[in-house]
Order: C-alpha cells, then sequence, then structure tokens
C-alpha cells in the first residue's frame, strides 16, 4: 500500500513530468518506433493497408544497390568535418577577439549571433539571391574572378557556397560559448604564464585551451551533430543539385520517402542515418572528454 506522502510524490510527479512524457511519446518515441516498424516495409506512406512486409530487403538494396544514398553519405562526411573545422576556429578566434576590452565589443557580439537567430530555410533563400544576383553585380563591376564564379551551379562551388553559408549561420552561436568559458578562465593562470615568459599564443595554446575543453566538447557536439543532419539550407539554396551533386543525407532521404514517394526505402535509410549520428556524436564526446581528464 502506497502511504499518503508516496501518492502525493506521485502525483506531484505525474503532473510536471506526465504532460512533457506525454507529448515526447507522441511526437519522438511513437513516431520513432513506428519508422522502425516501416523500414522493413514497401510502403507508398499514404495507403496503410498497402504497406507490405519486406524484411531486409530495404536495407539490402541500400548496401547494395543505391549510389546515390552513398554519394549524399560521403557528401555529407565532406561537409561536417569542413564545417566543424571552420566554424569552430572561426568561433574561437572571434570569442578570442571579444573577450578583449573593446567600446563596440556588445554590438559585434550581437551582430555575429544575428544568423544563427534566422531560421535555416530564409537564410538559404537570402544567400541564393547574394550568390545568383550579388555576386554576380559585384563581379561585373569589379571584374574579381571570385564574384563571377557560378556559385552554386556546379557540384565545387556549391559544395563551398553551403559550407560558407552554414559556418555563417553557426560561428556566432558558439563563439558565445566559447566567451563564456573563456570569461571564467581565472585571470592568475594568465598573469602566471605571462610572469614566466609565456607569449600571448603560448598562453592560448597551453593555458586557455585546456581549461575550457568543456565548452570545446560541446560546441564539437553541436557542430558534428548539426552539420550532419543539415537539411534546409540544402533544400534551400542548390536542392542537391546540379544533378544530385550536393545531396546531404537528410536531403535524400527526403526525397525517397516524400518525393519518390518510397517511404518504407526512406524510414529505412533514416535508421541507418540516425544510427550513423549517433554513433559518430558518442564518439566524439568519448574523445574530448578523455582531453577534459588529462587537462
Amino acid at each position: 500500500m502506497l502511504t499518503q506522502r508516496k501518492r502525493s510524490e506521485w502525483l506531484r510527479q505525474a503532473v510536471f513530468v506526465g504532460p512533457g512524457l506525454l507529448c515526447f511519446s507522441v511526437i519522438v518515441f511513437i513516431p520513432f518506433l513506428l519508422g522502425f516498424y516501416y523500414s522493413f516495409t514497401e510502403w507508398n506512406g499514404l495507403d496503410l493497408d498497402k504497406a507490405k512486409w519486406i524484411g531486409w530487403s530495404n536495407f539490402e538494396r541500400i548496401f547494395t544497390n543505391d549510389e546515390k544514398f552513398w554519394a549524399a553519405f560521403w557528401f555529407t562526411v565532406r561537409f561536417t568535418v569542413t564545417t566543424v573545422v571552420l566554424a569552430n576556429v572561426l568561433a574561437f578566434f572571434l570569442a578570442l577577439m571579444l573577450i578583449q576590452p573593446l567600446k563596440s565589443r556588445g554590438l559585434l557580439r550581437t551582430v555575429f549571433f544575428l544568423p544563427n537567430v534566422i531560421g535555416g530555410i530564409l537564410l538559404g533563400f537570402i544567400w541564393q539571391f547574394i550568390f545568383t544576383r550579388g555576386f554576380n553585380t559585384i563581379g561585373k563591376l569589379t571584374g574579381w574572378p571570385l564574384f563571377e564564379l557560378p556559385w552554386l551551379g556546379t557540384p565545387s562551388t556549391g559544395f563551398w557556397g553551403l559550407v560558407i553559408v552554414f559556418v555563417w549561420q553557426t560561428a556566432g552561436y558558439m563563439m558565445v560559448i566559447y566567451i563564456a568559458a573563456l570569461v571564467g578562465v581565472p585571470k592568475d593562470l594568465l598573469e602566471a604564464a605571462k610572469i614566466d615568459g609565456a607569449s600571448y599564443w603560448q598562453s592560448v595554446r597551453r593555458v586557455l585551451v585546456p581549461l575550457i575543453m568543456p565548452a570545446i566538447t560541446v560546441c564539437l557536439f553541436l557542430t558534428v551533430s548539426n552539420a550532419f543532419k543539415m537539411f534546409d539550407l540544402n533544400l534551400s539554396l542548390t536542392k542537391g543539385g546540379p544533378g544530385t551533386s550536393t545531396q546531404s543525407l537528410a536531403y535524400n532521404i527526403y526525397a525517397e520517402a516524400l518525393v519518390n514517394n518510397r517511404y518504407g526505402l526512406g524510414t529505412a535509410k533514416a535508421m541507418l542515418f540516425f544510427l550513423a549520428v549517433s554513433l559518430i556524436t558518442v564518439t566524439q564526446v568519448w574523445f574530448t572528454k578523455r582531453k577534459e581528464v588529462e587537462a
């Protein structure tokens, strides 16, 4: 028998946790289980009575006869590696600059953070206009070859166009995390390093970086997961083109399930996508957490 106190505690937990747990189950957990089931079916995503159980056939098709999926996978890997490095390096140096006693640092922090507030679809359309109209106009006026490139018209320039926009959107948010970590570093440690003859960059490398490893872990986790799941910029900027040369893994899954109406095959790809993102992010967190212990 539950005592009055335990019943009261269970009631409080149900009131405070119950609505959130219910929403999570309806929106995330149950659809995930249904997606796992449909990954073993042949279904067009429309008629429930036409979902035909086919076992592992979808996964066999992906691993043996789906070149577009693997092309999208390796494109996403290249995109993730490039953007994670560039976004974090840029964010770190912006943070180093904006912890200095500058009169305009508050304004600059706001300016650099603003792109993160803009939604990915809207941001993609803004940069599509910049790449196709703005750069073209600047190129005609100045004659600079950089601005005359077909930024969204070839596989290589399309890749770098996506990288530029993603880094521009992401670096400001990572900068805020790095600033919070850098401000919390004890000043006496930096002063002691300076007295011992360390240069500014030696202090950054030997003192600041080890002490802000928890922030680096968080920033790497966020950028890796967001880059691997990149979809909205891909949809609004290139739509995976030209052809499918700039198609991300998330966009490939979307096209398979909702454009080609092969929902069963699309959910099978989504399951593999979930496993890949989970494995990569867990490995990254484990590796950087070890560095925190060493620091």
